[in-house]
């Protein structure tokens, strides 16, 4: 979950994506998720994130993620990001009480699942139709549909 060490920039995206050490795997992630979930919001956050690491995600639709203590931060629904060894994509979004990443984990492909994230080294790890699928859901239970 977000802190208030985590701001969303003015950064251009597209820039950001294109400079990246995986910039073909995080280019076409983005383009599915941006097919998948059209016209939502998509801005570059930076800062200290939980686990106190350095991170920049690209991060897909505005929500106000509850905290168990103190009210709700601003936060995003789906966020991209590069780290050393694998690409992350974190998922705010549940359903029945269970995080869409651990549900759509054993479909997603070649993927490591925690709470409400979804780690793969390559493209091709990961099943990109099954990706739009959740990516949509998680947008449709974001939007109370």
């Amino acid at each position: 979950m977000g802190d208030d060490s985590m701001r969303r920039t003015g950064e251009d995206v597209d820039a950001f994506l294109a400079a990246s050490d995986r910039a073909a795997t995080l280019v076409r992630v983005d383009e599915v998720l941006r097919e998948a979930m059209p016209g939502t919001a998509r801005t570059l956050w930076r800062g200290v994130f939980w686990g106190g690491t350095e991170q920049a995600i690209v991060g897909y639709g505005d929500i106000a993620q509850p905290r168990p203590r103190g009210g709700p931060v601003d936060w995003f629904l789906i966020g991209l990001a590069e780290q050393r060894a694998h690409v992350s994509l974190y998922v705010n979004a549940a359903e029945d009480g269970a995080y869409l990443a651990q549900a759509y984990a054993p479909r997603l492909g070649k993927v490591r699942a925690g709470s409400a994230s979804l780690a793969f080294k390559r493209i091709e790890d990961l099943d990109l139709a099954v990706l739009a699928e959740m990516a949509a859901h998680a947008l449709r239970l974001q939007a109370g549909t």
